[in-house]
């Protein structure tokens, strides 16, 4: 009977030496580099293409105005010996006029196309913020650091990596596997 409660003792012992290094065995502080997560996410290099093609048509569209509005300079240029003082006036203000909406046209493509671009790195990040949630919360995480490769986290063991796991995962995820 004196027994009984060395064993449990040892048992205890053994029960709570065990919990201590399960709970230890999977580190409790991970992080992701969140540059190498948005260049290697497939939709990353979809929304990329998607967008450099609406950019690409948006310019197109001001280097043709522009190359509309440099013929009528040429033409105005051969053309304004011939031309009457109120003429020319007319036509200086013609092609002043059609100028600044060009220029204006331009500054709104740019705008268009910078305001284009913060929302499909919005949309590719929070795609991956919610992808690395799930994912925490999935494996029992309780922290998982975001790095963006720029010195905010100094060292950190490579088993505190999740990186490639997490882009792997992710991109399973976006394929449908």
């Amino acid at each position: 009977m004196n027994k009984l409660p060395l064993y449990i003792s040892i048992l205890a012992l053994i029960a709570s030496c065990a919990a201590f290094f399960l709970s230890f065995s999977k580190s409790e502080l991970v992080y992701v580099d969140i540059n190498k997560l948005v260049e290697g996410y497939e939709r990353t290099k979809l929304e990329r293409e998607v967008f450099a093609e609406k950019a690409n048509t948006m310019k197109a569209n001001v280097d043709s105005l522009m190359g509309n509005w440099q013929t009528e300079l040429k033409a105005y240029e051969k053309e304004r010996l011939s031309m009457t003082k109120k003429e020319l006036d007319l036509k200086q203000k013609l092609l002043q006029s059609k100028q600044q909406q060009i220029n204006n046209y331009q500054q709104a493509i740019q705008k268009q196309i910078q305001e284009e671009d913060q929302k499909m790195t919005q949309t590719v990040l929070n795609d991956i913020n919610g992808f690395v949630t799930d994912y925490g919360k999935e494996n029992g995480y309780k922290i998982i650091l975001g790095a963006k490769g720029d010195g905010n986290i100094m060292y950190a063991q490579d088993a505190s990596d999740l990186t490639q796991t997490i882009l792997d995962k992710l991109n399973d995820e976006y394929q449908g596997k």
